[in-house]
């Protein structure tokens, strides 16, 4: 992870991506997060699933800092650490770590500009100015995004001429071109049909090689496609974390079990 710190490294263990320990959260005097201990492998798909308001949003945004731009939302106990180093201490750069940790939302956010300049805005804002290679690291990057294709021939057209579900591939490309280690996706899907659901699916699948993804989803069926790990959340709790065919097949606690099963939530 590319952060300057002022203390040593803490040995983390291998494959493991994001530790969080003992982890507490409150927005002003509510508490949104109770005692979440949960290791996030490298390189591969996990999800967090549960009912609305149960935390799982809140816990993703923790992990870029995004719960920094709500005044009175802080962590009141414990860590998190991405490669061993707590992201939350004083030291660490938000700007790249949230150029590490990218963020995908629920509602796709191209920016007026053209398809190419969506892909290359992050690049440009490092500074990279070679016309050579910025138009490699686009092409990739929609290469990467599986949208390639369909856009190669329109590339100075505005990206919201897009469809929705392209939009979104669009802004996952544009994350990927600054190359992070993890991609965080909140309900990347919700807005989208069917058909386009399945694309963004098969590209987070595609993905995973190379990139730590979190995605947060309110579908069970696509958390059961997507990811190798999944977390179930209960009001603020962690209530269970296993390998994901576990967690649908054979849950260790009745309140997950409820849950899969659909009798509430």
């Amino acid at each position: 992870m590319h952060v300057t710190v002022k203390h040593p490294h803490v040995a983390h263990q291998a494959g493991i991506s994001v530790a969080m320990q003992n982890l507490d959260f409150s927005y002003g005097s509510t508490p949104a997060l109770k005692d979440i201990n949960l290791d996030i492998p490298d390189k591969g798909v996990t999800a967090f699933i549960g009912p609305s308001g149960c935390g799982k949003s809140t816990l993703l945004r923790c992990i870029n800092r995004m719960n920094d731009e709500i005044p009175g939302a802080r962590i009141t106990r414990g860590s998190i650490r991405i490669n061993g180093i707590n992201i939350y201490d004083p030291s660490v750069d938000v700007v790249k770590l949230r150029r590490d940790v990218g963020m995908i939302f629920q509602k796709s956010n191209p920016f007026p500009r053209s398809i190419y300049e969506n892909v290359a805005y992050g690049l440009r804002l490092r500074g990279v100015r070679d016309i050579p290679v910025l138009d490699q690291a686009v092409e990739e990057a929609l290469q990467a995004s599986a949208l390639w294709d369909e856009v190669k021939d329109r590339l100075q057209e505005s990206a919201l001429g897009l469809s929705g579900g392209q939009q979104q591939r669009l802004c996952i490309a544009r994350t990927i071109a600054v190359k992070p280690t993890i991609i965080l996706m909140d309900e990347p899907c919700s807005a989208l049909d069917p058909i386009a659901t399945a694309k963004v699916e098969e590209l987070i699948w595609g993905l995973k090689a190379d990139f730590t993804i979190v995605i947060v989803t309110h579908s069970m069926q696509q958390a059961a496609r997507v990811s190798e790990k999944t977390a179930f959340f209960y009001m603020g709790t962690l209530v269970e974390a296993d390998d994901t065919s576990k967690i649908f097949s054979n849950p260790s606690v009745k309140k997950t079990e409820e849950y899969i099963s659909g009798r509430f939530g």
